[in-house]
Parts: C-alpha cells; sequence; structure tokens
C-alpha cells in the first residue's frame, strides 16, 4: 500500500490562497476519489482566516470554517512530497529535496477588483490550477 502524496500550500498569512487552495484540492480529489494528503501554512501566519474566502470556497460547496492558521516550518516542508507557493509574496526554500512549485495567482486588486467579487476570481484561478495539479497527481 502506497502513502498518499501530501500537498503543502503556502502563502503569508495563510488566511485566504494557501487555505482556498487545500480546500479546494481536498473538496476535488474527494469527488474524483483520489487520495491525497493535504496541508497548508504561512511564512508570517495569521491568526484568522479571511472570511471573503471562506465565503466564495462555501458558495462552491467547500468548508474550510473549522481551518486554523500555521506557521511554516521547516518540518513542513520536509515532510511534504510537494510545496505549492501562491503568489509571488511568500518564499519557500527547499528543504530535503523537496521540490517546490510557485503559482502566479490572479491577483484582480491590481485591476482595482476588490471584495466578494475578487475573492470569487481568485478562487476560480486557483480551482483550474488544482485540476491540474490533480491530473498530474494521477
Amino acid at each position: 500500500m502506497t502513502t498518499p502524496p501530501h500537498v503543502l500550500f503556502v502563502c503569508v498569512r495563510n488566511g485566504g490562497k494557501s487555505q482556498m487552495a487545500a480546500g479546494l484540492l481536498q473538496h476535488a480529489a474527494a469527488q474524483r476519489g483520489v487520495a491525497v494528503r493535504v496541508s497548508s501554512a504561512g511564512t508570517r501566519a495569521g491568526t484568522s482566516l479571511n472570511a471573503q474566502s471562506v465565503a466564495s470556497l462555501a458558495e462552491v460547496g467547500v468548508d474550510v470554517s473549522a481551518a486554523r492558521t500555521h506557521q511554516l516550518t521547516d518540518d513542513d516542508v520536509r515532510g511534504a512530497d510537494l510545496v505549492v507557493v501562491l503568489g509571488s509574496e511568500a518564499h519557500v526554500e527547499p528543504v530535503g529535496g523537496t521540490p517546490v512549485e510557485v503559482w502566479q495567482t490572479d491577483e484582480p486588486s491590481a485591476r482595482g477588483i476588490e471584495g466578494v467579487e475578487r475573492m470569487r476570481l481568485v478562487r476560480d484561478d486557483i480551482a483550474a490550477r488544482v485540476e491540474d495539479l490533480l491530473t498530474r497527481l494521477g
């Protein structure tokens, strides 16, 4: 019996994008019957989730309301099979040979789009990337 791959999503605060990606991957994997371990962390973890992020996920049937932020450690990186960094602000150094992939996610606020509309666009961008990742994971 093989161990399912472990994907670690990282952003700065661990309150928005990395939590979105983790929730979306868990949801998509469950729908496809694919075994995968998923976690998320922040390089400077905050204390709470972004409420608009949580709400935008709930709109598509993904519940991350019970998730908590987590400060990234070298052990987190070492324990993952793949680290995915969301956006350009967070930086993760590879540890123990764990590959690190960076997703330059859509940032609607750069185009003046804010609030829940911004979160929906970010969610949909991450969801498409998650589907691609899930296909690559098999």
